[in-house]
């Protein structure tokens, strides 16, 4: 009896051993000991986050918002991605948010300037708000950052219009010494005049229609060259804030800004880089959007961030509108 009983209890404090090292195995894999999770699968696409606005409407893109992650000593800003005119936190940044967070970086993204109260999809349509009310939106998101991850400053990635808030933030809301690193992907930092994009606007400053009162699109009026907020945004004759470092990355076929609009030299003493993607490959066909789903532009851009390790930024075929 007392063999039995003895026994009974080796088997129950095997099979218990056994249970608990199978829990270790599979958390392991996950962080324990300094092991990597499995990686995001990377689409370099424009159109790669649409699928998951489709399926979570309003959601964030695996990888991104999670404000328990802690940035690395090898990664110690977390990176804020800063969607385009119609753009969201999903739909603008499918190709970005995977590859920042398989290179190990805290990433963000938010979705500024939505129409409010509107139903989903049109939720979804981000960049459609006054400008300086987009920038107070960008403003409270990076002091959450901030306050979350303990990071002093952060690293911001924009799109279009996406490239203009966080500059609004560091000129008019007091953002002065909270960013790093700024990488803007096709900037209009003299503003948009291509495309027709004065029309509208001209025609309401005519008649007398403030540029933010433009019909469903306030932000857009507000983007012509000539505009107030365009002329807040190169204050002190430059676009830029000193202590930034700035690497800008355009293209040749943008349909919506000439490129002597983005490609703006820095003052004496700026850091700015400025980057043509033809430059270094004529096979590269993108444009305003493609190039925010250009698997060139994203190696352009992780190795703005991260300049000490630099990764091989490839020559090859990239097709308009999708990247």
């Amino acid at each position: 009896m007392t063999r039995t009983t003895f026994g009974g209890s080796v088997l129950r404090t095997s099979r218990a051993v056994v249970l608990a090292l199978s829990l270790v195995a599979l958390v392991l894999p996950f962080g324990a000991g300094g092991a990597q999770a499995q990686p995001l699968p990377e689409n370099y696409n424009f159109f790669a986050g649409i699928p998951d606005e489709l399926t979570n409407p309003g959601g964030s893109l695996p990888g991104s918002n999670d404000f328990s992650c802690k940035p690395s000593a090898e990664h110690p800003r977390p990176v804020v991605l800063v969607h385009g005119t119609g753009g969201s936190q999903q739909t603008n940044w499918g190709a970005y948010v995977p590859m920042l967070k398989n290179a190990g970086y805290c990433v963000f993204a938010l979705t500024y300037g939505a129409i409010p109260g509107a139903p989903w999809p049109i939720s979804a349509i981000g960049g459609m708000g006054p400008i300086g009310e987009s920038a107070a939106q960008f403003k409270t998101f990076v002091d959450r950052i901030r306050s979350s991850t303990g990071a002093q400053t952060v690293d911001v990635v924009g799109h279009s219009q996406g490239t203009i808030i966080p500059t609004y933030y560091l000129k008019q809301l007091g953002g002065e010494g909270t960013i790093t690193n700024y990488v803007s992907i096709a900037p209009p930092w003299r503003g948009l005049t291509t495309l027709g994009a004065d029309g509208l606007p001209a025609l309401a400053k005519r008649l007398g229609v403030p540029e933010s009162s433009i019909p469903v699109c306030q932000a857009c009026g507000e983007m012509t060259a000539e505009s107030e907020v365009v002329k807040k945004v190169n204050a002190g004759g430059t676009p830029y804030v000193e202590g930034v470092n700035y690497t800008n990355i355009s293209t040749r076929y943008d349909e919506a800004i000439r490129l002597e609009q983005g490609q703006v030299p820095g003052p004496p003493g700026y850091n700015v880089t400025n980057i043509v993607v033809q430059d270094t490959c004529s096979q590269d066909y993108s444009e305003h959007a493609a190039i925010a789903g250009s698997r060139r532009a994203a190696y352009m851009t992780l190795n703005a961030l991260d300049p000490a390790h630099p990764r091989e930024v490839p020559c090859m075929f990239v097709p308009p509108f999708s990247g």
